[in-house]
């Protein structure tokens, strides 16, 4: 296993594996990862010129799908390059996997630089990707989970607002036109969609999603 601090860093040691992967397992929290930040020409040409010949799945965290135009992103990568792309409401750590031989596992931010795993022993390689199939099996495809969220989706800025602002739900309920059991569901999905146990961590996780 290798350590490295950076994007840059980490794009010299196996950017190059991008232009030969054939299969490609990716798990991410949003959709700020360092491949899409570096928006290279390289992995750009290389991604359209082999589309179709790759195989690509993604999992992204459920909240991410509250945000249309991260929706709409995610909708544009499967259709462009042929991804397939499932949504999940329990913590993701952001992963990518290559032909099953190369394992790239994103750490924590530190002193505003992310340090990276890049990990090719077999079986600790194997072991990421049984929890990824484990992950895959039971996430939602993307366009049945956005169907699921879109009405959710218009009034979660909303609702985040009210639940921040300490509002009683019988109050941000009339704010909202609905019905004190249909906010209180509406709340519920919300919280789902954002993996969150209790009002307070749905709001934390809006934060860390940009949503509020």
């Amino acid at each position: 296993m290798t350590v490295v601090r950076g994007e840059e860093e980490l794009f010299r040691r196996v950017g190059h594996l991008f232009s030969t992967v054939t299969d490609m397992a990716c798990a991410a929290n949003d959709l700020a990862t360092w491949v899409a930040e570096r928006r290279s020409e390289e992995l750009t040409a290389a991604a359209e010129r082999r589309s179709g010949e790759v195989r690509i799945r993604k999992i992204y965290r459920a909240g991410l799908l509250l945000d249309p135009g991260a929706a709409q992103e995610l909708a544009r990568i499967r259709d462009r390059f042929g991804a397939r792309i499932r949504v999940s409401t329990e913590d993701v750590n952001e992963t990518i996997i290559m032909d099953g031989r190369l394992v790239i596992l994103a750490g924590d931010l530190t002193a505003g630089q992310r340090g990276y795993s890049v990990i090719t022993q077999p079986e600790t390689v194997q072991g990421v990707m049984s929890l990824f199939e484990a992950a895959w099996r039971s996430a939602t495809d993307l366009a049945v989970f956005d169907a699921q969220v879109s009405e959710i989706r218009q009034l979660a800025p909303a609702v985040l607002d009210l639940l921040g602002s300490g509002v009683k739900d019988e109050a941000a309920a009339r704010a909202l036109g609905l019905g004190v059991r249909t906010y209180r569901r509406r709340v519920a999905e919300l919280m789902t969609a954002l993996g969150a146990e209790s009002r307070f961590q749905a709001g934390v996780r809006a934060r860390e999603l940009g949503l509020v």
